[in-house]
Order: structure tokens, then sequence, then C-alpha cells
């Protein structure tokens, strides 16, 4: 058995959980196999009622699952209340998109026949889905998989099993038996699941989406890796300083950094003593705390190791002749807390400006000019999510171009995404078809091309 522990409170155990085996995963996807047809021979229509049912039993739980979000994972309460709110919305936007057209009509090469593609289910969708969002993230994958006909079989982050079970048994009200389980467990559950799954859509590290996507390709299935992010956001000379410094701080420090999408490094052109001000002061007035209570924008880090993982880099840094601007505010003394920390005077080359923390840290980085911030922003083997920061839109149309990254923003946080937009990055930050929107069809179906030609020659 496992064990779920709250970040804010390591003696508060919420869950304990068995670690499936290998024959007991393939028993849970054999069994949403089995009810996988009868699903997918629905009328669109009524797929589409059991979202919206779906959608009205968790918000119409939203209030327990943000209490639990914020006990099991430590997200500040606005950010948990606002996450659920996403996750209804979710369900909505798919119960809608369950009634889009399936296919199109081509012209014929006879002229009488009718050519047609269509889309089809591919099956069971294996769904492995990391803690840091405990609800949208799952729900951006479970929900376009059964508003196209698929049945799910569902990983959750063994760091976020009480709130998936709460979600699994709101989401199984609107459901037909089985067609959604639950896979409790590690690595070996997640393994297993690649193994047994039609198609697997995987959001976590990135060491571990490629051995998925390996494992996939092995098979010849489909596969989805999101991954990790080392974000930049580049700050011009005519920037709104002061601005960039608040979207920054909230971008890189807010839920403690825990997100892919999360600011890790800033890149000043020209002098970045005044930015790296700015950006102190805009990371003091984040406050730091219990994420239960409503005013706390930093919460705890996940486990003792991720704060390990943060001390350890604020040691390096120094180690490297870095400058640590920001690391000694205090911190509740009980849970996973640590201080937001700034560095500059880091050389772009070094591991911490290179590699993802995944906490409250990130880097002040100082380019020349234009080209060189480019360069800097680039440099990396991620390209998730970059923010650009100016008043100049000439400049700022040709700087994005030039950026290596899935979501490019300006004047605007590299965290956040809208669910009905493409969602995702380049180079190791991604492998795959784009999740979220419109674009989740392409994913969770198949196209069939078909020919239905007259019966007799007249």
């Amino acid at each position: 058995m496992q064990e779920s522990r709250s970040p804010a409170h390591p003696d508060q155990v919420l869950a304990t959980f068995p670690d499936l085996q290998a024959a007991d995963v393939a028993d849970a996807v054999a069994a949403a196999r089995a009810a996988a047809p009868g699903w997918a021979q629905l009328p669109a229509l009524e797929r589409s009622q059991a979202l919206n049912a779906a959608a009205d039993a968790v918000a119409g739980a939203a209030s327990d699952l943000t209490e639990l979000g914020i006990a099991e994972v430590g997200k500040p309460r606005a950010e948990m209340a606002a996450e659920i709110a996403r996750g209804v919305a979710i369900l909505r936007y798919y119960a809608q998109a369950a009634l889009d057209p399936d296919g199109a009509t081509l012209p014929s090469a006879d002229g009488r026949s009718l050519l047609m593609s269509r889309r089809r289910p591919r099956g069971v969708a294996g769904c492995i889905t990391p803690w840091n969002f405990p609800v949208a993230i799952p729900l951006w994958k479970i929900a376009p998989a059964l508003a196209y006909g698929n049945a799910v079989a569902w990983k959750p982050s063994p760091a976020a099993t009480a709130i998936a079970r709460e979600l699994a048994a709101l989401l199984a009200t609107a459901l037909p038996p089985r067609l959604l389980a639950l896979v409790t467990g590690d690595a070996d559950a997640g393994q297993a699941l690649t193994q047994a799954a039609d198609l697997i859509s995987f959001t976590g590290s990135a060491a571990v989406g490629r051995s998925v996507v390996v494992a996939a390709a092995q098979r010849g299935i489909a596969a989805q890796a999101e991954m990790g992010g080392q974000n930049p956001a580049v700050i011009l000379p005519d920037a709104d300083l002061e601005q960039a410094a608040r979207i920054i701080a909230q971008a890189a420090m807010g839920y403690a950094g825990q997100k892919c999408t999360a600011t890790s490094r800033v890149i000043v052109v020209g002098d970045s003593a005044a930015a790296g001000e700015a950006l102190v002061a805009a990371v003091r007035q984040l406050p730091v705390g219990d994420p239960a209570d409503a005013a706390t924008v930093v919460g705890p880090v996940i486990s003792e190791a991720a704060m390990a993982r943060v001390l350890d880099a604020t040691a390096e840094a120094e180690r490297d002749r870095g400058r640590v601007l920001l690391a000694d505010d205090p911190v509740p003394e009980e849970g996973y807390f640590v201080a937001p920390v700034l560095v500059d005077r880091v050389d772009p080359s070094a591991r911490i400006a290179q590699e993802e923390i995944f906490g409250p840290f990130a880097v002040i980085l100082t380019a020349r000019d234009d080209a060189e911030a480019l360069r800097i922003a680039n440099g990396v083997r991620y390209g998730l999510a970059a923010s650009v920061f100016t008043r100049d839109l000439d400049r700022a149309l040709r700087f994005t171009a030039g950026l290596d990254a899935g979501l490019v923003r300006v004047n605007a946080p590299t965290s956040g995404v809208d669910f009905y937009a493409p969602f995702g990055g380049v180079k190791d930050s991604s492998v795959g078809p784009r999740e979220q929107g419109k674009a989740a069809r392409d994913f969770y179906t198949v196209s069939r091309t078909i020919t239905i030609s007259p019966s007799s020659a007249g």
C-alpha cells in the first residue's frame, strides 16, 4: 500500500491505496475495453449529455474538491478553486465538441460515388497525469477521450490519489459502468498501463515521458507526452518594468513555481540591476504560507525531495559565484515550505539555468541586445512557453517570430493555459499531437476514408 500526505502538514495521511501490479492494470483496461463499444455506438448527443451531467457533478462538489486539493497537493485556495471551475468548463466544452462534425465529404473520382472521411475512437485511452493540476490536467485528457467515444484508464500521480478518487467517483455517476478505470500506483503501474492501453497520453517529467513514447512506439500505438519547461520571460528596454516584474513574479513563484509553464529564466536586455530590484520587490509582495489561507500565493512544495532540490540549486548558485538576491524570507516551520529564490550573475549555460528545478526558483540573465536575448531564450533543451515584455509592437513581432516555444505571450505570463486552444511545446517539452481544444480530436480518434458507390450502373 502507498500513502498520500499533505505537503503543508506531512503527518496528515489523506489516502492509502494499492500499488497495482501489471495483472491488475491489465484487468482494469480489459474491463474498460469491454465497455468501450457500447459507449462509442451511443448517439453523440447522449455522450454530450453524459459529459454535461459529469460537469454538474463536479460543480456540485467544488467546495469539497477545493479543500481536498489544498490539503493533498498544497495548491493555494484561490488557484485550487479556479482549477475546479476550469475543470467544469472543460467538461462542458467537450460535451459540445462531441456534437462537432465527425468527418468531411470530398469529390469522388467517378462523380457518382460518395467519398468521405470519418473519425472513429481508438479504444481505451491510457491517461497518466501529474499531481500539480490534479483536476484540470486529467479532465483535459479524459473529457475529449470520452467525447469522441473512447473508454479511459487513468493513472494519477500517487501524490494526488485522494482527489483522483473523488473526481473519478463524480465522473462515474454520469458514465456507464467500467468505462472509466482508475489505476493507482507508481511507476510500475504506469508502465503496465502503457503496455495495455490502445493509446497513451502522458504529462510529467521529460525522462519518464521519453520512456512512455518509446514503449508506445514499440507497440505501434499513438502517444503524446507533455513534459518539462525552462521558460524564459524576456524584458526589453522599453517595457513597463513594474508591470513586467509583477507579472513575472506571479508566474515564477505562484503555487511555489510548480507548473510546467512557470517562468524560470528572466532575460533582461541591457542593465539588469533595476529589473532585479523590481523583481525582488514584486516577489516579496506574494504571501507565503498555509495554502488554506485565502491570501496565500506561495504554498509548500510537494515533498521533502522537492524542497531539497530548491535548497541545493541555491547552494549551487552560490558555488558558481551567482548572487542570491532573495532566499531568506520567513516560512512556516511545519511542512515543505521554502522561500522564493531569485539569483543573478548566472551563466546561461549553468545547470540551474538549463534544467527545471520545479520550485519557487528563478534566475536573472543579462543580454546585450535582442539577438543575444533570443539565443539565450532558445538555448535550452525545452521549448514550452515564453513571454516578451515590450511596448513596441514591431519589436515584439520580430522577437516572438524567433522563439522556440509552443506558447508565446507578449506582456503576459508564461504560466496559464486556455483550455480551448492547442497546448504543447517543442524540443524536449512535447512529443506527439497537441492537447486541448479542437486539436484533441486528432489524437483521440483515427480517420477512415470511405467510398460508397451506386449499386447499379444506371
